[in-house]
């Protein structure tokens, strides 16, 4: 069993909090982005409130603990590991009522080269607890717009976990995926979940769009989030989101293993 002080110890020296490699000038940009409604950083979020970057930065001091000096213009942003910890608490919390109730989830990614093993585990995890773990429009085509353009990319599932491929990348349900922040792979599965009939999700599990165009759209979402990605807090804030874990979202894979034993442990879950 993992103790809190021995995962905090671990998020300090992983980086995974405290001081974290995304830049301050980074979280900053985004604020403003945000703030000028971009959809790049919306993520599938249409905010109910006004955001102005000042609120942001308030807004992202309160819920991951950066900087609120909008002097501080540069350097290393910081997460506390405390506001870590407390939200991954409740995340636990949440997968914890999906298991008791049997829950349809689903999990998806746009960082699956760095969290896809994280969210497998807790897939497979719930699995076992009698949830369904939706996959639903495997291998549909999907259109995002990128700085490169539009381009096209296929859904996959790997592990039980959602992501996005460009056409003949890999065979399908091998290796990793595409990193993507839009929320159409999401709008797609959740389309197709419904026009075949079949069960829609009662939480969704994941990163950038895949949580705010559920939450979005009124499925409940959790999630994990770094300081450049102000949607998913704006999201929660504003009550589309139900739990962001603020962490770095870009570190190496094996540095979330210590996270999802914590996580499972805590939702009483076994791996």
């Amino acid at each position: 069993m993992l103790s809190t002080g021995a995962l905090r110890a671990h998020l300090l020296a992983a980086r995974l909090a405290g001081p974290v490699a995304t830049p301050r000038e980074k979280s900053l940009r985004s604020y403003r982005l945000f703030a000028a409604r971009d959809p790049r950083i919306l993520l599938g979020l249409d905010p109910e409130w006004r955001w102005g970057p000042g609120d942001l930065l308030g807004l992202m001091a309160d819920r991951c603990g950066v900087s609120a000096d909008p002097g501080y213009t540069s350097g290393a942003d910081v997460i506390d590991p405390e506001r870590t910890l407390t939200a991954l608490d409740a995340f636990a919390g949440r997968l914890a009522g999906a298991a008791r109730r049997r829950l349809p989830v689903l999990f998806g990614t746009g960082h699956p080269h760095r969290l896809l093993g994280f969210y497998a585990a807790l897939a497979d995890a719930l699995s076992a607890a009698g949830c369904t773990v939706l996959t639903p429009a495997q291998g549909h085509s999907v259109d995002i717009t990128t700085r490169f353009g539009l381009r096209t990319y296929n859904l996959d599932y790997v592990q039980g976990v959602a992501l996005v491929r460009e056409p003949g990348a890999r065979p399908a349900g091998s290796g990793t995926g595409a990193h993507t922040h839009s929320p159409l792979p999401v709008r797609a599965v959740l389309d197709a979940a419904a026009e075949a009939g079949g069960p829609l999700p009662e939480l969704v599990v994941g990163d950038h769009g895949w949580v705010c165009g559920a939450g979005q759209l009124g499925f409940e979402a959790i999630g994990l989030a770094d300081t450049d990605d102000p949607a998913l807090f704006v999201g929660e804030a504003e009550g589309r989101v139900s739990v962001v874990v603020p962490l770095d979202d870009a570190v190496r894979s094996d540095y979330y293993r210590p996270l999802t034993r914590y996580v499972l442990n805590r939702a009483c879950l076994s791996q």
